[in-house]
């Protein structure tokens, strides 16, 4: 992905640009459904009105919340959607009004706002230190509620569309209760739960919509740029867990997401996927919300090519998954863009040829216009494509067992198990189970 020398942009804008405030927060209940609304402002000037509506589902029971515990959750989904916003003209001073941070707490936020930045930062040819990149206010006096809960043994998984959820899926619905949540459905997400045999009061729904005031100025040229919306994802899933009265959250993040997209640096697209921010957020979780909900990946102690191996044993899903966002509006595969020739490049050794062209309507290893990607994915490049794609290490093992017929290093990483995770033991057991190891 091209760079942008938007340095003096930054800088301009930040002149021009003052203050960035978290207004409010609006919670609603009604019937069963869950309607929350922030309120951001840029110096008077725009002003921003992002939502989230949860549908109703026999599960929830969002009457049973107390509501200074629901606006607890929802302070922190705001918190998280802020960014978004604030990065059109990276005022300095950040202004949050719902609630009162401690200075733990600001940290937290500051190092997610500059890590999951990074691309952004990178991309925009912005240098800033992370202690330079805003300064964050609270006006209010009112620390936010810790949230005190019963509490079941069901897992939350959310989905995606693509073959890592499917993996999460199709390994623990058959051990244990879980639910599927999906935000902002599609295509390839309704089709996969719906493989699964899940009817719709069976799973989750989240309804998010962008200021339109935001793409407006997008449009007109202010900063632009990959937000952490993993992050925003951790928020709506714990938020779901309360409402629903479940104990764990199994993500679907893999061990290939720690790899910094830029080699020696802490610049990754991943960021709001790795260990680090897992790790984060769970200490933040357990100090500051509660320590009884269990967020984690359960795919952590694997590689891109050892949930591949997995997914290729899951036919029914061959059809109806989608791992490319080019094409996510209208449910395809683009065929040109980096994640579409990772998926065809980490199903290769175990999926034909044949098999992988019906999925991508032709041979993409045949298409010279994609050598630039192919280059970037395999290392040559000195740069890895700004996409969720595995490692280096991965794509030459595969593409040594497909050119060469060697699948010496294909089966040295299959044989690997990552310790470093927090998965429950009874998660662990389940996954080392399906890896016969």
């Amino acid at each position: 992905m091209k760079r942008t020398d938007n340095q003096s942009k930054f800088d301009a804008l930040r002149k021009e640009f003052v203050t960035f405030t978290f207004e409010r927060q609006t919670v609603t209940r009604s019937e069963g459904k869950l309607f929350m609304a922030f309120d951001f402002n840029l110096d008077d000037r725009y002003h921003f009105h992002p939502t989230l509506e949860i549908p109703a589902r026999p599960f929830f029971d969002w009457d049973g919340v107390p509501v200074e515990q629901l606006e607890a959750l929802a302070f922190q989904i705001g918190m998280t959607e802020l960014v978004s916003y604030w990065k059109i003209a990276c005022p300095k001073r950040v202004v949050v009004k719902p609630f009162s941070l401690t200075e733990a707490q600001i940290a937290f936020w500051k190092k997610l706002y500059y890590n999951g930045l990074g691309e952004f930062l990178y991309l925009n040819g912005i240098t800033v230190w992370k202690d330079d990149l805003m300064q964050i206010e609270t006006v209010e006096n009112q620390n936010f509620s810790k949230v005190d809960l019963p509490l079941s043994e069901r897992t939350l998984v959310p989905i995606g569309g693509g073959k890592d959820s499917v993996v999460t899926m199709e390994c623990l619905r058959r051990e244990m209760p879980v639910i599927p949540l999906i935000v902002n459905p599609r295509g390839a997400t309704l089709n996969c739960v719906k493989t699964a045999s899940y009817g719709e009061n069976d799973f989750i729904v989240i309804h998010r919509t962008l200021d339109p005031t935001m793409l407006k100025l997008n449009a007109e040229g202010y900063l632009n740029g990959h937000t952490p919306f993993s992050a925003l994802l951790a928020f709506i899933s714990v938020l779901v867990a309360f409402g629903s009265r479940s104990k764990y959250i199994a993500l679907s993040n893999e061990n290939s997401a720690n790899e910094a997209t830029v080699p020696g640096t802490n610049i990754n697209h991943q960021y709001s996927k790795s260990i680090e921010f897992e790790r984060d957020f769970r200490n933040y979780m357990a100090g500051n919300l509660n320590d009884m909900v269990q967020y984690f990946s359960f795919l952590r102690p694997l590689s891109e090519l050892q949930i591949a191996k997995l997914f290729a044993q899951c036919e029914d899903y061959h059809s109806v998954f989608r791992s490319c966002n080019v094409g996510s509006k209208t449910d395809s595969w683009c065929g040109h863009c980096p994640k579409c020739l990772f998926t065809w490049i980490i199903l290769s050794p175990f999926l034909s040829r044949e098999k992988l062209t019906s999925f991508f309507g032709k041979d993409l290893l045949k298409d010279n216009t994609l050598r630039p990607i192919f280059e970037e994915l395999n290392g040559t490049a000195p740069v890895k494509p700004f996409e969720c794609v595995g490692t280096v290490e991965e794509v030459r093992a595969c593409i040594e067992a497909v050119e060469n017929h060697d699948f010496t290093a294909v089966n040295t990483i299959l044989k690997r198990f990552n310790t470093a995770h927090f998965l429950p033991k009874n998660f662990e057991q389940i996954l080392k189970l399906r890896l016969h190891v």
